[in-house]
């Protein structure tokens, strides 16, 4: 809930200071500054709206629940727990796999086209397309695809060693201006946390920032933001979580991350409402308060359904 007050006044500042510069004039910024009380009090409803939803859920889930959404076509968004850490998990792949379009198209020229070759010894749980190509290697395109749309963590692992392995991702996502997000070990081994854990944790505020830079904003070549988008679209993996909360008509461009330890269950998304909308960003990080606990996916979709509602879009 600090994180809605937080959001509030931010929000809150934003929507009363834009209006008046449409008005224009001292009798408009008068009737800019009414007209935007309705507005102000729309907001903090939802706001409050979705904060008292989510506690509810987070107390029937005996766990905890981090979000974060940004509507890009106004600006709004509604944040709860966005500012606590929770483990990365293979939400990392997303990036991964940005950091290495954004290599190719900087300073390596031909790197999506590169082979790339593993042993047996490399292979690891959770790898479906690399296992298969033991003998012949995959391009660094194909891994990514692998790694995104299916979660292979072999092609998780061998796309972090074409960028500096993950103290290299640590480093492309503070290009992205994100802090706090930080990789420090290799699949699967990033897997085991605890809540005292900081090594491969986030926030969902700043992978919800990172996503949006990534998709939306400017951050990679429209090509390169083009293909990343393909294959968030392509992902086969979260069809029970953020796409499960939201209308089948909507289309979704995901990343999950799953962990046995704390059942801990992750999604990051840009989703378009609409052929010609806006899209909206969301991150939604979970974990149980028991270490054995398993993870629900549900809890995943129906934080989904509460953010779009809350901004409006439902």
């Amino acid at each position: 809930m600090r994180n809605l007050r937080a959001r509030r006044s931010t929000a809150l500042g934003a929507i009363v200071l834009t209006i008046p510069l449409l008005a224009g004039g001292a009798l408009g910024t008068a009737a800019a500054s009414a007209a935007a009380v309705p507005a102000v009090q729309t907001q903090q409803s939802a706001e409050a709206s979705a904060g008292k939803q989510l506690r509810a859920l987070e107390a029937s889930f005996k766990g905890r629940i981090g979000a974060y959404a940004i509507d890009t076509a106004t600006g709004k968004t509604i944040a709860y727990r966005s500012g606590e850490r929770f483990p990365m998990l293979s939400t990392f792949k997303a990036f991964v796999a940005a950091a290495v379009l954004h290599k190719a198209r900087t300073s390596e020229p031909g790197l999506m086209d590169k082979v790339v070759t593993w042993t047996r010894a490399d292979l690891k749980p959770n790898s479906p397309v690399t296992e298969k190509h033991v003998k012949d290697g995959l391009s660094v395109a194909r891994l990514c695809e692998a790694a995104i749309t299916l979660s292979d963590n072999t092609a998780g692992n061998m796309l972090l060693k074409q960028i500096g392995g993950p103290a290299g991702l640590t480093a492309y996502l503070r290009t992205l201006k994100d802090p706090i997000s930080r990789l420090d070990r290799w699949e699967t081994e990033l897997n085991d946390w605890s809540p005292k854990e900081r090594r491969d944790t986030t926030t969902p505020a700043s992978m919800a920032r990172d996503l949006r830079a990534l998709t939306t904003g400017n951050a990679l070549h429209a090509k390169d933001r083009e293909r990343l988008t393909a294959w968030l679209i392509a992902t086969k993996t979260g069809d029970a979580r953020i796409r499960a909360g939201l209308p089948k008509s909507w289309t979704v461009g995901d990343k999950t991350g799953t962990s046995s330890a704390y059942g801990a269950a992750n999604d990051i998304a840009v989703v378009w409402p609409g052929k010609s909308a806006a899209p909206i960003i969301m991150s939604i990080y979970t974990n149980r308060r028991a270490a054995d606990a398993s993870y629900d996916d549900k809890v995943v979709a129906d934080t989904a359904t509460i953010l779009a509602r809350g901004l409006g879009r439902l």
